[in-house]
């Protein structure tokens, strides 16, 4: 029998595979058919910073202020996202990880206690932001990252994951100091949403596209990359997941769990009975009977040409691409 069991910032789960923030674990109902179809954990949606100002939202039945932008979940608030962590640790027996939206330090001490007061089993603080500012550095960029890692994990004791953006102008160094700043894990990568320039009006829309899976190779790059270097570190890989065999990659260079969001919005929550039944044909078509088995065979230190994870395999890589028109 192969055992898929796995551990995630300290949890024992059933498998590795988790269902990411979106849409889809915005309400309860969402969460148990995630948990019926197999999900070994879940993450809310997150509590953006515009919502975590006690002072602009005191009520967490009020009415959306019109100063804040309309957000993708419905509700919103400290205290009605205290609700519904509470209200799903109640009805689910797998674990419940919060999720904080932000860069800045304000209100993030309090929203975090809360949350752990509510029962999340673990927060994942999700570090969203375009540095557009021409005047702000990158390194005053991320020590105010920093900053925050640091006042979350003060705040609480529940394990505390990192979910980070790719644009870092040195990742490896970056994702050593959010280790040293207290994270547990660290989740690779947050997706960035673009705008998009309507024809018609000239007005910017915000537009959401789901991923696909040539998505998964930045996250597979750098969990290759780091998992060696970062060996008491909880990994986590996010976008571009949406097969047993995208999992297995995921697995191979490093990661401990594998999460899932525009899979399970294309396709429903059953979508990851079918991933877990992937995941498993392929591990006994190659005789790996457990997940602990597989994990990390293909990352930087392990694998046979570990250039090809950095850019010494540049121009193998571009001489591999042959346009059909050239052919003949």
């Amino acid at each position: 029998m192969t055992d898929l069991r796995t551990t995630y910032l300290g949890l024992s789960l059933r498998s590795p595979l988790v269902a990411s923030a979106s849409p889809a674990t915005a309400y309860l109902h969402g969460l148990l058919a995630l948990q019926d179809a197999g999900a070994a954990a879940v993450v809310l949606p997150s509590l953006f910073e515009e919502e975590a100002d006690e002072t602009t939202w005191p009520d967490p039945d009020a009415v959306r202020p019109d100063s804040l932008p309309d957000l993708e979940f419905e509700g919103g608030g400290p205290a009605r996202y205290a609700k519904l962590t509470a209200s799903a640790k109640a009805a689910l027996h797998i674990p419940v990880i919060a999720s904080l939206n932000g860069t800045t330090p304000s209100g993030w001490v309090s929203c975090a206690q809360q949350l752990e007061q509510a029962g999340a089993d673990a927060i994942e603080l999700n570090l969203y932001a375009v540095a557009a500012d021409p005047w702000r550095s990158g390194s005053r960029v991320e020590e105010g990252y920093l900053d925050v890692v640091r006042l979350v994990r003060g705040a609480v004791e529940v394990p505390l994951a990192v979910k980070l953006s790719p644009y870092l102008s040195a990742t490896a160094h970056f994702c050593r100091q959010v280790v040293e700043a207290g994270a547990d894990g660290l989740v690779l990568f947050n997706r960035f949403y673009q705008p998009d320039i309507d024809l018609d009006t000239l007005d910017v829309r915000p537009r959401v596209a789901l991923s696909d899976p040539s998505e998964l190779r930045l996250p597979l790059r750098w969990l290759a990359l780091l998992t060696p270097v970062l060996p008491a570190t909880s990994f986590a890989a996010t976008t571009g997941v949406h097969s047993g065999q995208d999992a297995a990659k995921v697995l191979l260079a490093g990661a401990d769990v594998v999460m899932m969001a525009s899979a399970l919005l294309r396709h429903g929550p059953a979508y990851i009975g079918t991933v877990e039944a992937e995941l498993t044909a392929w591990m006994l078509q190659r005789g790996y009977d457990s997940v602990d088995g597989l994990r990390g065979l293909a990352r930087r230190d392990r694998t046979s040409d570990p250039a090809a994870y950095e850019r010494a395999n540049y121009l193998r890589t571009l001489a591999s691409y042959r346009p059909h028109w050239t052919l003949g």
